[in-house]
């Protein structure tokens, strides 16, 4: 599975996807604007969704643009590192550290290991990892959003087909990361299920969002 990457290759993708993925940016474009701290409002979460309810609809495209960016920059990098060696090892690596980011948005180092759900961090690695699985997954986001307004719903329906598209796309690896990501996103959206369950989840501009 590894050969062909070195130690130090491993060793810097997790180490090095992990770090970028913990840039909290919800967290900084809003103190940056003088908006707050996104964990003061909503949710409490830092992502796009609840830095929405700031009001500033810009705050939350910089949110979602970097979230979706770092992970998508830890698949680059490595990819670009691993270029002269075999698809499979560069496959492997460039999840390795995909999957690294997206652990780091959900647990940063820099806020005590409390992050955010990983939706967007999650369509950004799929994205630059297998650009066909990442625009299933979004597609499948903005149906389900557009049909029911809820972000969690869409979220989590999102993260079930992704893994599925990456298998039947003959993508192994990808496969392999967008699972692990889904168990972790459908882990951090349990409060989010339980309300789907029992129909209290709030829709899409409302004044509270788990998403």
């Amino acid at each position: 599975m590894f050969e062909g990457l070195t130690t130090i290759q491993l060793g810097a993708a997790v180490v090095g996807g992990y770090l970028l993925g913990s840039i909290p940016f919800g967290v900084i474009v809003m103190k940056a604007a003088g908006a707050g701290d996104p964990r003061a409002i909503g949710s409490g979460n830092i992502g796009a969704t609840n830095v929405l309810r700031s009001g500033r609809r810009d705050l939350a495209a910089l949110t979602l643009l970097g979230d979706g960016g770092k992970g998508a920059l830890a698949v680059l990098v490595a990819w670009l590192a691993t270029r002269s060696l075999s698809d499979a090892a560069q496959g492997v690596l460039t999840c390795l550290a995909g999957g690294a980011a997206f652990f780091g948005h959900l647990f940063p180092v820099w806020l005590g290991f409390k992050g955010g759900k990983g939706v967007a961090t999650f369509f950004g690695t799929l994205l630059a990892a297998a650009w066909p699985v990442g625009l299933i997954g979004g597609a499948t986001w903005i149906a389900m959003a557009f049909l029911f307004r809820i972000s969690s719903l869409a979220a989590l329906t999102a993260a079930l087909v992704a893994p599925i598209a990456a298998l039947l796309l003959h993508r192994p690896a990808v496969a392999g990361l967008a699972t692990v990501m889904a168990v972790l996103i459908y882990i951090r959206h349990l409060p989010n299920i339980r309300r789907l369950l029992k129909g209290e989840e709030p829709r899409i501009g409302g004044k509270k969002s788990g998403s």
